[in-house]
C-alpha cells in the first residue's frame, strides 16, 4: 500500500472561495474536491502524453519507412465505418 502524504498548494482567495462553494453544493469537502481535481488532471494528462508519444512514434516510423495512407484513403475508410460497414483499414504504402 502506498503511503498517503500531504502536499501544500497555495491558492488565491477567489479560487478558494469558488472551491468552497462547489464543495458545499456537492456536499463534499474541499479536500475531496482537490483530490478529485488532481486525480482527473493526472489521468487526462497521462492520456494526452500517451497520445503525443504515439504521434511521435508514428512520425518516426513514417520517416524511417515512408509508408503512409493518403487523406483521401483515410477519409473514404472513415466514411465506410461511419456508414456502418465493417471496413478494414487501408494498407500503408510508399
Amino acid at each position: 500500500m502506498n503511503a498517503v502524504r500531504p502536499v501544500a498548494v497555495k491558492l488565491d482567495q477567489d479560487t478558494r472561495d469558488r472551491l468552497k462553494r462547489l464543495a458545499d453544493a456537492k456536499d463534499r469537502s474541499t479536500h475531496w474536491m482537490l483530490r478529485e481535481a488532481v486525480s482527473q488532471f493526472v489521468e487526462r494528462e497521462e492520456k494526452r502524453e500517451a497520445f503525443r508519444q504515439a504521434g511521435l512514434q508514428a512520425w518516426q516510423e513514417y520517416q524511417a519507412t515512408g509508408k503512409h495512407v493518403t487523406h483521401d484513403e483515410a477519409d473514404a475508410w472513415l466514411a465506410r465505418l461511419e456508414a456502418g460497414e465493417d471496413a478494414a483499414a487501408p494498407e500503408c504504402h510508399n
